[in-house]
């Protein structure tokens, strides 16, 4: 008997644990409607940048990392991988934890993103670049892009292949570029 009185009090102690597990996420779904609605996307990030309205095209992109130890879970991306040329304007969104900024590139004959030599100082050769979004909350070049916020840049881009990057140390090894292509 005294192993039946054992068996029912573990399987209470199991039931009350379910219970009381299913009676917490009860609760934390219910809490989560009286909190403000969570911004997501591409807005999310511009805390008090006001974006004037941009000419031509506009590319959106979105620098990410991981924070931390992880640097190398880097990411630079587009929101299309063509474009018409003529006016274009680049709307970056640093997503992540660290400074980051957009530098741009023509690519070189059958050159292919992220194959650029990288340098002992961790950064690429930007000879040739055509601009550079890296100001926070503005346009152009600046000290970088702050986390949460957004720096854009406008320029006339001919037929060609383009490389986006950042070229702050190690973000280009990181993996910190994107292609684009302008038709």
């Amino acid at each position: 008997m005294v192993h039946g009185v054992t068996g029912l009090s573990r399987r209470s102690t199991v039931l009350v644990g379910v219970l009381a597990t299913l009676a917490l996420t009860a609760l934390s779904i219910a809490a989560l409607g009286f909190l403000p609605p969570r911004q997501t996307g591409l807005f999310a990030g511009r805390a008090g940048c006001s974006v004037p309205g941009l000419a031509g095209a506009v590319v959106d992109v979105t620098a990410t990392d991981m924070g931390g130890p992880m640097m190398g879970a880097m990411r630079l991306t587009s929101d299309r991988a063509t474009v018409a040329h003529g006016r274009v304007s680049f709307l970056v969104t640093n997503a992540g934890r660290y400074t980051h900024e957009m530098v741009i590139l023509p690519l070189p004959g059958t050159g292919t993103a992220g194959t650029r030599p990288v340098g002992g100082d961790g950064k690429i050769d930007e000879t040739g670049s055509l601009g550079e979004a890296s100001a926070s909350c503005a346009e152009g070049a600046g000290q970088g892009i702050l986390p949460r916020t957004v720096g854009w840049l406008s320029l006339d881009l001919a037929p060609g292949r383009y490389e986006l990057v950042c070229n702050f140390p190690g973000h280009y090894s990181s993996g910190m570029y994107t292609q684009l292509t302008v038709t």
